[in-house]
């Protein structure tokens, strides 16, 4: 394998209503369904921007997101000011959304980035943060990165 940098693709996440699941993304990001088979044992949605494939949506699970076991911690997501994360914030509150801390706050003590710490409808950990503007809001974890004990 090359030594080239490696970008992220898309996501995909197994989900379990994928009804629920294209609202929640599509409304938070302002994603466009880009292909999608809604209904039979083969349920699933690709969302994105521009044609490009950003999240894939497979409805092929029970239960909630099984933040115990080993695997994925959490996704996050950088935006480029804090106004963007603030525009987020109020569009998981008008979705109902449960925040893991009050507001935005910073990856840690002293940090300047930050951000807001959440879940998706199936119990899935989501940050969406800003490299600045966090600065001076008090840390919630003072011993630890903000990211990763939530």
């Amino acid at each position: 394998m090359s030594t080239a940098p490696l970008k992220p693709g898309h996501i995909g996440l197994n989900v379990t209503n994928l009804a629920r699941s294209i609202e929640f993304y599509g409304r938070l990001f302002d994603f466009d369904v880009i292909a999608q088979e809604p209904d039979g044992d083969r349920a699933f949605a690709l969302l994105g921007t521009d044609g490009r494939v950003q999240i894939a949506l497979w409805e092929q699970s029970e239960g909630s997101f099984a933040t115990g076991l080993p695997g994925l911690h959490h996704l996050s997501f950088e935006v480029a000011e804090i106004a963007t994360v603030r525009e987020a914030e109020a569009t998981l509150k008008q979705l109902g959304v449960e925040f893991a801390y009050d507001g935005i706050v910073p990856h840690g003590e002293g940090a300047a980035s930050g951000g807001i710490f959440f879940a998706d409808p199936d119990g899935v950990r989501l940050e969406i943060y800003a490299p600045t503007g966090a600065e001076g809001a008090e840390a919630p974890v003072k011993s630890a990165p903000t990211c990763g004990f939530f």
